[in-house]
């Protein structure tokens, strides 16, 4: 696939994702790996619903000047691309009904079709220490996703780091998630 099939695919699925509330203006990031060292993802001041060429990175594995207009996330995703063959395309999210219930639950059981079908259960990583969670974050993310053979981590009061072999296929589990959270609180409202 070409660079620019691959970024048409981003900015596709950023805005979608924007317009669901999934990214806020200044948390979210989105990338795509280009090769076996390099990958494509939005600068850090980048509007994540416009999404173009001039907002968009090209960072190679190794770190150059480059590295420094990158998302702040970019050390997440390339230890992600490093160690899991198998990403190719990685999202960093924020959805609202998805962070509310992480902070409440260490487990979160979905109770629609759809994500007890394809989601079965939600394990809630704790970093337990935000002061330094942005140091820990690029190897406990990778490892939690590999122990628990799962293609994203749901951190509580943080957010959703996922990948997929598509941009469709990351794009349909960050929208799981969030239903199924979505879900649960409004049947728990309405028990109420």
């Amino acid at each position: 696939m070409d660079k620019e099939n691959i970024t048409n695919q981003i900015q596709a699925l950023a805005s979608s994702m924007f317009k669901k509330n999934f990214f806020g203006i200044c948390h979210g990031s989105v990338s795509a790996k280009l090769s076996q060292s390099s990958f494509l993802i939005n600068k850090n001041d980048a509007f994540l619903n416009q999404l173009n060429e001039k907002n968009l990175n090209t960072l190679k594995f190794t770190k150059d000047y480059s590295w420094s207009e990158a998302s702040k996330d970019c050390e997440v995703h390339k230890s992600i691309y490093e160690n899991i063959p198998e990403a190719k395309f990685i999202c960093f999210a924020c959805p609202a009904y998805t962070l509310s219930m992480s902070l409440n639950y260490d487990f979160i059981t979905p109770q629609d079709y759809f994500g007890e079908i394809f989601l079965k259960e939600i394990h809630v990583y704790n970093p337990k220490n935000y002061e330094d969670w942005e140091d820990r974050s690029q190897t406990e993310i990778y490892r939690h996703m590999l122990e628990k053979k799962q293609n994203f981590i749901v951190i509580k009061g943080y957010g959703i780091f996922a990948y997929g072999r598509t941009s469709y296929e990351l794009g349909k589990i960050i929208d799981l998630i969030e239903n199924s959270c979505k879900i649960i609180h409004l049947a728990e409202t309405n028990l109420s």
